[in-house]
């Protein structure tokens, strides 16, 4: 099932070659169609998925090709409890990409159509791969898309940002791959599962520097200050659709890779190197928030909120203990929710005005009474409102990062408040007072198809938020895995910090 989950969407972009340009209601219907045929196997996924066992269910493997030395590369896909979300979110949100594309796309909507479908198996392959160099394969296959997103359909100043995002997006994928060559000459295997057992295994020296050659690539992808200069580019100029799916999985590629491929896979470097990416996760929180109240531009307001939160996803993790864990892990998934519908309330706005300054609205709350609800809801999801998803995700990270440094979880706390003063800043300026600009009095509100693309969202924001174990539950016990590892690491760093007997006794000699 997972082969033809992450393949369909390879066969619809096939198909789509056979559809005239000019039929455009024919390509979207079979976009759709092929999304929503992934999205049912997504909720047969979430029902067969057995949270009680912590390793990979429904496993496919078939060879590939031999490697010098005898190592093989498989084709090897399985979920866990690690990737289980990442991957029912993937096959979620791309029907209500694909909905909201007539809004914003009108121009080459089949090669549009083509590369959303490409995207969609490269994500999906990204969190489901449990070979080495397949994982390398689909992540590349999943970046190309969004390249010629940027480049053809963009904004103003595409160009600049289409060419910065493939700079660090090149810097990245270069690194991992000098991680992914080494890693698979050391250990004698690309199977992802036994080279974390072969990597875990061995000293600090040897995890460090491969732990350093992921976690760097990753770390752009997040991104972690100070690579974060390329993601308010992107997301400005990028079209709705793609500024949803950069928020709502692109990014989490690089969460979701510090997590399987940094803390799981090399323990001891992991803890450590943890009190550096829990400083850069908080000083991400308050920066990005300080970032995010400079802006004049209400797309790149939301734009600099996600180094703001996907900081927190990485103090999470970093904080390497169960609370800290689990929260980060729902945290990716929060934040590509209420992240993903903010945009997709910004680009119907945009459609209607074709602005983003914040000082030409005010007042849509009276001509767009569903707009500014729907838009409200999602702020405060964002900011962790009690009863929505974004609370205890974020309280957990929270937990987490006060139990493993008192300091750095006090820096990061601020951010709650900062986060709560930009975001409601701009509510403010958008949604309520006197109507200044006429334009505003006669807006349409929002339409039957774009309110289809946002109650989904709205749902599970709830459903998260009053229900969350019904999520942390499937992730707990793959994480009880990591954990159990990270406190071996843990014991083993300290063995080898003690002097041994032998020296004690030596010590105590007389010359």
């Amino acid at each position: 099932m997972l082969a033809a989950m992450t393949f369909a969407p390879l066969v619809g972009a096939l198909c789509l070659l056979l559809v005239p340009g000019s039929a455009t209601r024919a390509l979207r219907l079979v976009t759709l169609g092929t999304t929503l045929a992934v999205a049912l196997m997504g909720a047969v996924l979430w029902g067969r998925f057995d949270a009680a066992v912590a390793g990979p269910q429904l496993v496919t493997q078939a060879a590939w090709f031999t490697l010098p030395g005898g190592a093989e590369a498989r084709f090897h896909l399985g979920v866990d409890g690690i990737s289980f979300l990442l991957a029912v979110l993937t096959a979620m949100l791309m029907p209500i990409v694909v909905v909201s594309t007539p809004g914003h796309i009108r121009k080459r909507v089949k090669e549009f159509m083509i590369w959303l479908l490409v995207m969609e198996t490269g994500m999906l392959g990204v969190f489901l791969s449990l070979d080495l160099l397949l994982f390398y394969f689909f992540w590349e296959i999943s970046l190309v898309p969004l390249y010629f997103m940027l480049g053809i359909w963009g904004g103003e100043r595409r160009l600049y940002a289409t060419i910065k995002f493939f700079l660090y997006t090149l810097a990245g994928s270069l690194v991992m791959l000098v991680a992914v060559i080494a890693l698979v000459y050391r250990s004698g295997t690309a199977d992802v599962l036994a080279a974390s057992e072969w990597a875990a295994a061995q000293p600090l020296g040897v995890q460090g520097w491969l732990f350093s050659g992921f976690a760097l690539a990753f770390a752009i992808k997040v991104p972690v200050f100070p690579f974060h200069t390329w993601l308010a580019d992107a997301h400005t100029e990028a079209p709705t659709s793609g500024s949803v799916l950069l928020a709502g999985v692109l990014l989490k590629m690089g969460t979701y890779g510090l997590l399987r491929f940094g803390i799981a896979m090399f323990p001891a470097a992991a803890v450590s190197a943890a009190p550096l990416f829990m400083a850069l996760g908080a000083f991400g929180i308050v920066y990005g928030a300080f970032l995010a109240m400079a802006q004049t531009d209400i797309k790149r307001l939301v734009a600099c909120s996600s180094v703001s939160h996907l900081g927190y996803v990485v103090l999470g993790m970093f904080a390497l203990n169960a609370a800290g864990l689990r929260g980060g892990v729902l945290q990716m998934v929060n934040h590509g929710l209420s992240t993903g519908l903010l945009f997709l309330l910004i680009g119907m706005i945009y459609e209607r005005r074709h602005t983003r300054a914040l000082d030409q609205y005010g007042g849509l709350a009276a001509s767009m009474p569903v707009f500014a609800l729907l838009f409200v809801l999602a702020v405060l999801s964002s900011v962790g409102l009690p009863g929505l998803n974004g609370f205890v995700g974020e309280w957990l990270i929270l937990l987490g990062s006060f139990g493993a440094s008192p300091l750095i979880g006090s820096v990061a706390v601020t951010g709650v408040i900062f986060g709560a003063i930009y975001l409601l800043v701009a509510t403010r300026k958008l949604l309520f007072g006197p109507i200044v600009h006429e334009a505003n009095r006669g807006l349409a509100d929002v339409t039957p198809r774009e309110l289809t693309t946002a109650l989904p969202i709205v749902v599970l924001f709830f459903w998260i938020g009053i229900a969350p174990n019904s999520f942390l539950n499937k992730t707990a016990k793959s994480l009880d895995v990591v954990i159990e590892r990270i406190d071996a690491a843990r014991d083993q760093l300290a063995a080898d910090s003690q002097p041994s007997s032998d020296a004690l006794v030596l010590e105590e000699v007389p010359r």
